[in-house]
């Protein structure tokens, strides 16, 4: 039997994360009364040596920024899925000493969707090209069956993500910033950017809209998931796609499934009501 029972995420700048909140929640419902998990500040520099030393009593690590890249090259193996963005958010340690990465981000975001009656669409816009908007990508590769628009702020991210696209098998059309007004007309909008950079755009939210998936939880609702639902439209929020990704690493991690998605997203909501 595994005597592994110790997690925790890395980052930096690491103090708002929600992600020990909602993996204690998890430990609790399922009554792994001997499992922790922590939050430690850790930087690119600082990764090598962290990993380096933990023990054999360590089950796994989530991580965020600026780690999902940066851990890849220490590790012994990662997924097709955290290989096709380059992207590695979660990592298992295998009791046979292998450190193996994945990524649930995108099969996070296709279950908070999914959740939300939202399986297909025809066409869909995406706002912002950083890093989460590769795997808006990877997502809707699974989602989107047309052209998915993406409103960028520059024509080197504009070619990033049509890289992207080429890469994930999405026709990929990109637009200025400018316009990003125009993003909602699409059947679902995906907004990716830092909080504060879409509220300009609340007072342009049509009547009847689609699907807003807004990856920002707090602070929560956004301007412009508030003026999207003010018209009638259905929202997809940050917390819903971190609780799915985080249900999908605390199913790897401990080797139990279902993982608790109901005590989980209630923890994380109480989290959030006390900030």
């Amino acid at each position: 039997m595994s005597t592994r029972h110790r997690a925790a995420v890395l980052g930096s700048p690491i103090a708002h994360s929600l992600s020990p909140v909602l993996h204690r929640a998890a430990y609790a419902e399922l009554g792994l009364d001997d499992w922790s998990y922590g939050r430690f500040e850790v930087d690119e520099a600082a990764l090598p040596g962290f990993v380096g030393e933990l023990d054999a009593s360590w089950a796994g690590l989530s991580l965020t920024m600026p780690l999902k890249r940066a851990i890849i090259p220490l590790l012994d193996e990662i997924t097709d899925t955290a290989a096709s963005v380059e992207a590695v958010n979660t990592v298992v340690f295998t009791d046979d000493g292998r450190r193996v990465g994945d990524n649930t981000d995108i099969p996070g975001m296709i279950a908070a969707l999914r959740e939300r009656g939202v399986e297909k669409v025809d066409s869909a816009a995406i706002l912002g090209a950083g890093a989460t908007a590769s795997s808006a990508l990877a997502a809707l590769a699974r989602v989107c069956a047309g052209p998915v628009t993406a409103y960028v702020r520059s024509e080197a991210r504009a070619g990033e993500m049509r890289g992207w696209g080429e890469r994930l098998g999405v026709d990929v059309r990109t637009a200025a910033w400018d316009d990003a007004a125009e993003a909602f007309a699409a059947p679902l909008v995906i907004a990716t950017t830092p909080a504060g950079t879409t509220d300009a755009l609340a007072g342009a939210v049509p009547d009847a809209p689609g699907t807003l998936f807004d990856v920002l939880y707090d602070p929560w609702p956004t301007r412009l998931a508030a003026a999207w639902s003010a018209r009638g439209g259905k929202i997809v929020g940050g917390l819903d796609l971190l609780v799915h990704q985080a249900v999908l690493q605390v199913e790897q991690m401990t080797g139990r499934t279902p993982g608790p998605l109901a005590a989980m997203r209630a923890a994380g909501e109480q989290a959030l009501a006390r900030r």
